[in-house]
Parts: structure tokens; sequence; C-alpha cells
């Protein structure tokens, strides 16, 4: 027989967590009814392309009307630039922060600049998206892929790179364009990974091959669609996007691995709109949002939205990825060392 306490326990238990369900229920309803008081929220990004992350700002304002999205679309550094810039000029402007580089979220979280914010629909992703701060004041909304890319116009299949190592073939010299880990958290976190698989000697090799360097990663999807250059370190989804508007581009998933990023977001700790800023993460984790990033072809967080029409699931796919310390201490290493090296 059961004892009288242990009942009462698991009733009282169950009662909780009845009472917590609806509690989360009503927060997200509490929060909109705050944030329509609010208005409006501001939102440093730089996940994926402005016309990309407009559509998210507009699809929120039509889930929650009367509550605005101004979206400051930048590169990584940029972002976390001018928000350094509005922090020592005592401004606060940015609600909620975007970027692609996780060094980013360990100094402001260590510098108490952060609100601790755990989103309901974070419950809803696959694992290997959950948990990336343990103590709940970042945590990932977004995810893509660095792989290799090229204009089918100028490279046939058959040649076209195949692993990381092929982009140092003598035969692309000139024909080669990759970003610049000073501006994108996605080519920063892309040259750590290429210099722990194979060390610095891959980017002295790569600069005999006269690369084309552009900013945000994203030029190199621009350069391949010019015709600049023939072959990219690039952007899987916004390679594809181009590729959807009849530009002849085409991606191959490294043999050795390609990278998979991750990018989060954060609820700042004095944001001017604190209620719409929480609100926000938790759409940017929802179904409706990970739909529509399935047709930006976004790498998708959720197991109920299927992977983008011609795309393999993650599970398919050889990736390769850091970890957080070695984003936080490699990024700035190796922007010095590419300056030293490329000399821009």
């Amino acid at each position: 027989m059961i004892d009288r306490s242990v009942r009462i326990l698991a009733a009282s238990l169950l009662t909780a967590a009845v009472g917590w369900t609806a509690a989360a229920a009503q927060s997200v309803e509490e929060l909109y009814a705050k944030a329509q008081q609010e208005g409006e929220l501001t939102w440093y990004t730089s996940h994926a392309s402005a016309e990309v992350m407009e559509n998210y700002g507009n699809l929120f304002t039509e889930l929650y009307p009367g509550v605005e999205v101004k979206v400051v679309r930048t590169t990584a550094q940029v972002a976390f630039q001018r928000l350094q810039q509005d922090l020592q000029n005592r401004q606060n402007i940015c609600d909620v922060i975007s970027t692609t580089d996780l060094g980013h979220y360990v100094k402001l979280k260590a510098d108490g600049l952060l609100a601790q914010y755990t989103p309901p629909n974070a419950a809803q992703t696959f694992d290997v998206f959950k948990g990336l701060d343990p103590d709940g004041y970042y945590h990932i909304t977004s995810s893509g892929m660095v792989a290799l890319t090229y204009n089918s116009d100028l490279v046939s299949d058959a040649e076209a790179p195949t692993n990381w190592t092929d982009l140092l073939d003598p035969k692309w010299k000139g024909k080669v364009s990759v970003g610049h880990p000073a501006y994108s958290g996605y080519v920063g976190t892309w040259v750590v990974t290429m210099r722990k698989l194979y060390g610095w000697d891959f980017f002295e090799k790569l600069e005999r091959n006269d690369p084309r360097i552009g900013r945000s990663i994203n030029d190199t999807v621009t350069m391949l669609a010019a015709k600049e250059s023939a072959v990219a370190a690039g952007p899987d989804a916004t390679t594809a996007m181009s590729a959807e508007r009849g530009n002849p581009l085409k991606i191959n998933y490294p043999t050795d691995g390609a990278l998979l990023m991750i990018a989060p977001s954060a609820v700042m700790k004095d944001a001017p709109n604190p209620n719409a800023a929480r609100l926000f993460v938790n759409f940017l984790l929802s179904k409706q949002a990970g739909e529509l990033g399935r047709k930006s072809y976004q790498v998708s967080l959720r197991p109920d939205v299927e992977p983008a029409p011609g795309f393999k699931p993650l599970s398919e796919i050889k990736t390769v990825r850091p970890t957080l310390e070695e984003i936080r201490t490699g990024i700035p290493e190796v922007v010095e060392d590419w300056r030293d090296l490329f000399g821009n």
C-alpha cells in the first residue's frame, strides 16, 4: 500500500505541474498584453540577410499586432560594436541581440548585461540546440552551415571542390571568395575551425591563391552570382536562396565536415521594451518562425519543422563545430593573424 504522505506528495506535484503549464501559457499572453503597451522592440541581428530578418519582424507583428520590430541588420562584429557604443554612451536602444559570434554572449553575460529568460518554446527544439547556456541567459534561435559553394556556369559538378583543402588547389587562384573574420561571426567561426583542423598553414596556402575577400559571408554569394569568383566557402542558406532566384549556384557539403553554425539570441538586461523582447525571443523558437526559416533554407531547430525541399536532414550531413571556448578565445586571435597575412 502506498503511504498516504507519498500520495499527497504525488498529488501536490501533479497539481504544481498543471499549474506551471497554465502559468507558462498565461505568461506568453501576459507578455503580449504588456508588449502591446510598449508597442515596439529593437533587434540587433546578424543571423541572416536583411531581407530574411525583415520577414521575421513582419511575421512577428502579424502574429502579435500592435508590436513593431525595428530590425537593425549588420554583420556580427558590427552589431556587437554598435551595442558596445550604445552602452558606453549610456543609451539603451537594443532590446534583443542576435549575433553569430558565441563569444559575444559569454562577455555580455559576464558583464551582467543580459536578462535571464528561458522562453517556453526552447523546450520544443532538438536536443542538440538546447542548453547552450545552462543559466538561461541566451538561447540558440538560428542555425545554418558553411559549405563549399560554386557557380555551375564556371565549374562543372565533377571538378567542384568536395573538401575544404580543395580550395587550396592552384587551379582556383584568383577564383576563390571568402568573408572576413573581423566582420562576420560565420567567417570567424569558420576560420577557427579550419585552423583547428589543418593549422594556420591552411590560410598561408589559401593566401597564395589570391582569394577575393568580402566582409559578410553573404558577400561570397554575391561574388559567385556575379562570376567574380568561381568557388567559395559560403553559407548554404543564402546560396540556396540565390539559386532559387535563377542564379547558377550549387552547394557541396564537404567530406571533412560542413561547419554547423549555431546563433543565439538574448534579451538585454536594461532593454527599453523588456516584455516585447521576451515575447520576440520566444517567437524565434516557435513553429511559425521555423516554417518561415524553412522558406529561407535555415536549418530546422524543431522536430515539427521539416528541412527545406532538396535539403538533407541534419542527421545525414557530416558536420564540425568548435566549442564555445574555442570560439570565444579563437576569433580574436585569428582576426589578428588574418590581418597580418591578408593585409586587410
